[in-house]
């Protein structure tokens, strides 16, 4: 049953946006100037985080000169590239505001949607996301993957995960205290998102052209993240491997009865060499991708008991806003 929504238009809330970022040092300098200005017209109490996930150009210059000249920008610089799901994590960790804004490094994500969605927050959304509209960025074969991949991901799952909506997304100081309370390794963002729920409500938007360089995040990437969400939240290949195993079981049985029936009904000895060879490699076959499918479940299981840490941070300029009081301040 979903939650009455809360009316919030008499409050004026902090605001945290968190940006995390591998070498985008050519977008930065002219992307948070903006987002300062937009996020301050908002709120007089305003931090901008931003998260350098091991970036190997002059992003660690361009962050100190920024921090110099805006007080309200923190930096924090992990040790080495932990990947984009901790450097989010590392900045919904070190947010404090009312609520929390997340955006990508790059530019793509239209800062004139925050008031919207800052509005959509007052009439008592505790989660704001953004969907993209299109994909004229990406090649056929990934949006046709993606498309596979939340049918797949959603299959047989309690937790919906809404197809097309990215890290773009405003979030009640409540919601981030839930996230937080999340501390498993292998982190599928999108997934988390929809895991503690609230109430959530979506908005449309048009990704923006990038203003320098080109994605850091490609198929590669993109394949390796919807393995890992895939494996965090659905049982469903596990479940396909029951269903299969089933299906050649019942396969070989009826097949067996027909050898011995045709054997002792006609006396025709039945020719099996190429059927042993064949039916051997098949389901040698089956049996080695069922064998890596479970591995790769139990090295998941492997990497969450050496209880490491999702991130290491080397660096930190900037103070931010004072910690929050309360998980659900911005609820009173």
């Amino acid at each position: 049953m979903m939650q009455p929504m809360l009316n919030r238009q008499h409050l004026s809330p902090s605001i945290s946006c968190v940006i995390p970022a591998f070498n985008e040092a050519r977008n930065l300098s002219k992307l948070l100037v903006e987002i300062l200005a937009t996020l301050t017209r908002l709120s007089e109490r305003v931090e901008l985080i931003v998260v350098d996930d091991g970036s190997r150009d002059n992003t660690a210059a361009v962050m100190q000169d920024v921090c110099r000249q805006h007080p309200q920008v923190v930096y924090l610089k992990l040790s080495r590239n932990f990947g984009k799901e901790p450097a989010l994590t590392a900045g919904i960790e070190a947010a404090q505001g009312d609520v929390v804004v997340l955006m990508d490094g790059d530019g793509q994500h239209p800062v004139s949607l925050v008031p919207d969605m800052l509005a959509k927050w007052r009439e008592g959304s505790d989660v704001v996301y953004a969907i993209r509209s299109t994909r004229l960025d990406q090649s056929s074969l990934q949006i046709t993957l993606t498309g596979w991949f939340y049918k797949l991901v959603n299959l047989g799952n309690r937790v919906k995960i809404p197809a097309n909506a990215g890290d773009f997304r405003l979030m009640d100081r409540q919601v981030v205290e839930a996230l937080k309370r999340l501390t498993e390794r292998n982190r599928f963002m999108k997934g988390l998102y929809a895991w503690v729920g609230f109430n959530s409500t979506a908005i449309d938007y048009e990704p923006l052209p990038r203003t320098e360089g080109s994605s850091n995040f490609g198929l590669r990437g993109s394949l390796s993240l919807a393995f890992t969400g895939i494996l965090a939240f659905s049982i469903a290949p596990l479940r396909a491997l029951t269903v299969t195993g089933l299906f050649l079981s019942m396969l070989a049985l009826g097949y067996g009865l027909e050898v011995v029936g045709e054997y002792f009904i006609t006396g025709i000895a039945v020719p099996g060499y190429a059927t042993i060879v064949v039916g051997m490699m098949f389901f040698s076959g089956i049996q080695l991708l069922s064998i890596g499918i479970l591995a790769e479940y139990v090295g998941r299981i492997y990497e969450e008991v050496k209880q490491r840490p999702n991130y290491l941070v080397s660096q930190r300029i900037g103070s931010g806003l004072p910690a929050a009081q309360s998980s659900d301040k911005s609820a009173e």
